[in-house]
């Protein structure tokens, strides 16, 4: 996959502490903003399963380019961090994914001015969180999602009154269908988006079909169905789960690697927040009337 070809200069620093509690690792975070510009959005962005603040370059460069200064922890379930499934503290990771973006929002002035001095560089009223795959599923309940009990009963409100908006890439559907192994080891897969209202787009690959549910591609589509307005859905005709690749270069995890396709979420990501952030509507719309063969957006 090429480099893409940036138009303005980046800046990236890490690592940065935040102040955490009961997580036995530090919680650190890179930050990637462009050099120049003033009142600029912020992303906050869960990885996916494994990963870490190292990763998503090809969308983070594609962001920070684009305006947005972009924060990445490093979760637990970073490869980085050994802690697997036979680890005890596996079956709770998934609150500690949540408690990681509440740390980040409630300091993220202190963060952004750990990073050159970006606190005096954003706008705080213009913050959004954005997540690939198990990222989805965390920043969802940040947008107001709950996480269903064996009993179907919904779990603790998580929501955050920093996040306005919100991108779900590759989000997990509803529990109903999880396959044994899932149900087994994952149990914490049973999102409730019926209490998601804040904006948000749902971003789905065609032919994204996951291990972990007995059902196709459109179980990634359940974050848009399910929720509440205002919502948007991007579906990537061709799709699968990293998109083209969007969680970097040559990837073992790609099994579909395509720099357009890497571009089109990439854009459509930012021109999405810009949108909702009542920066710019054209991207948006340029986007929504060029959909056709390889992509179509639905709003409601």
């Amino acid at each position: 996959m090429p480099a893409p070809q940036l138009a303005q200069q980046l800046i990236a620093i890490k690592p940065i502490t935040v102040p955490s509690a009961d997580r036995g690792l530090d919680l650190q975070v890179k930050v990637t903003a462009p050099r120049s510009g003033r009142r600029l959005p912020v992303i906050v962005f869960s990885h996916g399963n494994a990963w870490s603040m190292d990763g998503y370059e090809p969308l983070v460069d594609r962001w920070a380019a684009a305006g947005f200064v972009v924060v990445q922890p490093t979760h637990l379930d970073s490869r980085h961090n050994g802690i697997g499934l036979d680890d005890p503290r596996y079956r709770t990771i998934w609150r500690v994914r949540i408690a990681d973006l509440h740390a980040i929002l409630d300091h993220l002035g202190k963060i952004l001015a750990e990073a050159d001095g970006l606190d005096a560089r954003i706008d705080a009223d213009r913050v959004a969180v954005v997540g690939h795959s198990w990222g989805a599923q965390t920043v969802g309940t940040l947008l107001g999602a709950r996480v269903l009990d064996a009993d179907g009963v919904p779990g603790a409100d998580f929501r955050h009154p920093a996040a306005k908006a919100g991108v779900l890439i590759a989000a997990t559907g509803t529990g109903d269908t999880l396959t044994p192994f899932a149900a087994e080891h994952l149990p914490f897969m049973r999102p409730d988006y019926t209490t998601m209202r804040a904006p948000a787009l749902v971003v789905a690959g065609g032919r994204d079909r996951s291990a972990l549910s007995t059902r196709g591609p459109d179980w990634f589509t359940d974050a848009y169905h399910l929720s509440p307005g205002p919502k948007s859905l991007l579906t990537v005709a061709d799709g699968e789960h990293t998109l083209g690749g969007v969680a970097g270069e040559s990837v073992a995890e790609t099994t579909d690697e395509d720099p357009a396709r890497v571009e089109l979420v990439a854009s459509a990501v930012a021109a999405y927040l810009r949108d909702v952030f009542g920066l710019d509507h054209d991207g948006w719309a340029a986007l929504r009337r060029d959909a056709g063969d390889g992509y179509t957006i639905d709003g409601r």
